[in-house]
């Protein structure tokens, strides 16, 4: 009795048992650190945990480990992250120009990572972009003729309207100049406007005006506290 013919494989099988399977790129802290930001950036920092990091790059959490200690030592990577990103002072500047620029720069980092600027100054181990960032800033300062005091003044007034404006800027309810004057528009309907003139006035004389942006304002009044602190430092 002929046997039987064993069963063959046919090429296109043996063409995909024979093609290499596609390798996965290494973890590392740098890997880690890059899903993070975009994992941070979609859901907020309340939004990043462990688990959904590994999820996002499609490996069990307990390997992040390896890398990261924990979450607090993620958070203060990221933060250290986004401030390698704002310009420093340069020494070949006037130290309000080189200050105005930093302060800029930082706004502009701000609104790309919208999370980072109520936790700028929580964090109890600063990285070394953040030591550099703090060393430069207060080095500006020293190098324009401010005393250590009037150092410590000015680093602090200035900051402290860069965050408050930062997140007084994320909070508003809207973007671009078209949103803003629908919602001015909105708030005219509804708005009795002999009983609030003064508010009408600026909504419809300057805020709904063409080419008005609330970002302006950041600017407008950096200038008036650099220029303040400049009349301040003469005088001492």
């Amino acid at each position: 009795m002929p046997k039987a013919a064993k069963p063959t494989r046919s090429r296109a099988s043996r063409s995909r048992a024979a093609e290499p399977k596609p390798t996965r790129e290494p973890l590392s802290r740098e890997r880690i650190l890059e899903a993070a930001l975009g994992l941070a950036n979609r859901s907020g920092i309340a939004g990043l945990s462990m688990r959904k990091l590994g999820d996002e790059l499609g490996v069990e959490a307990m390997s992040l480990y390896n890398h990261i200690a924990n979450k607090d030592e993620l958070i203060d990577a990221l933060i250290d992250r986004v401030v390698s990103e704002i310009e420093l002072p340069t020494t070949d500047e006037h130290w309000k120009a080189a200050m105005r620029k930093r302060a800029v720069s930082a706004r502009e980092v701000f609104k790309r990572y919208p999370w980072v600027t109520a936790l700028m100054e929580t964090r109890k181990n600063p990285g070394p972009a953040a030591l550099r960032y703090y060393d430069s800033v207060i080095g500006c300062l020293r190098r324009g003729g401010f005393s250590i005091a009037m150092a410590a003044h000015a680093f602090a007034l200035v900051d402290s309207y860069l965050y408050g404006f930062a997140l007084q800027e994320q909070s508003l309810p809207f973007e671009t100049p078209d949103e803003a004057n629908a919602v001015a528009e909105e708030m005219l309907e509804e708005l009795p406007l002999k009983e609030f003139p003064y508010l009408t006035e600026m909504i419809v004389d300057h805020a709904m005006k063409p080419g008005y942006s609330f970002a302006a304002e950041f600017e407008y009044g950096l200038d008036l506290i650099l220029d303040g602190l400049e009349r301040t430092k003469k005088k001492r």
